[in-house]
């Protein structure tokens, strides 16, 4: 499925669109084929994965049972990430989107600890460069730069990465990798600022919540219950 492209749209259609998703939770089946097609389209290195599938135990024995819980990046609308952040790397984009500038970040990992949804990773320089028989690796394709190949010293190793909900997908109206390999049909994106859209009306339903939402951080990821 492909997002409306920008050059397509009206005048009247223009407007900053305000990214979000919401995944529903009856649908996820703990396939983690969000987590493995999100590594293979950001390429990230071993440690660093901006999917993942948590899951919880629920009830009292013998009535127990097993939710998967997937996890990106928030994409908080009051981020604390970005107000611990000494060096300005991490920043919120008009789209709603929290981007860290890989140049700029000096890898205090402030914003891993403020993080309270763990969705922040720390780039060591490891590479998978034994199981791909000596190749070297291309760097990730994220925020539309062409770095090339990974190299010691040079960004992004040594800084901290997460999901941007695959930004440079979004540039060519595609939705992020995780969203289109969904096996089970459980995650939508969209703009949350349409009341039209998809996200917006299931972001209403009584199913909908927010996690950790009393700490106030305003994640754009909803789940459905």
């Amino acid at each position: 499925m492909k997002i409306a492209n920008a050059a397509e749209k009206t005048d009247d259609q223009k407007k900053i669109p305000q990214w979000g998703m919401v995944i529903d939770l009856k649908k996820c089946i703990g396939c983690d084929t969000c987590t493995v097609s999100c590594k293979a389209e950001n390429r990230t290195p071993p440690g660093v994965t901006y999917n993942v599938v948590l899951q919880n135990e629920i009830g009292a024995y013998p009535n127990v049972a097993l939710v998967n819980l997937p996890r990106p990046c928030m994409q908080c609308d009051r981020p604390p990430c970005v107000q611990v952040c000494p060096v300005k790397a991490t920043y919120k984009l008009d789209n709603g989107v929290v981007a860290i500038d890989y140049d700029r970040c000096i890898g205090c990992r402030y914003c891993v600890v403020a993080c309270p949804y763990g969705a922040r990773y720390v780039d060591f320089g490891e590479s998978y460069s034994q199981e791909m028989l000596g190749a070297n690796e291309i760097q990730s394709p994220e925020y539309g730069v062409d770095r090339g190949k990974r190299e010691k010293g040079k960004s992004p190793i040594n800084n901290v990465r997460k999901c941007i909900f695959c930004l440079h997908r979004l540039e060519r109206g595609e939705e992020p990798a995780c969203v289109e390999t969904c096996i089970g049909d459980a995650r939508f994106f969209g703009d949350l600022s349409n009341p039209d859209s998809v996200v917006s009306r299931l972001a209403a339903s009584p199913r909908a919540f927010l996690l950790k939402e009393e700490l106030n951080t305003g994640p754009r990821v909803i789940y459905l219950k």
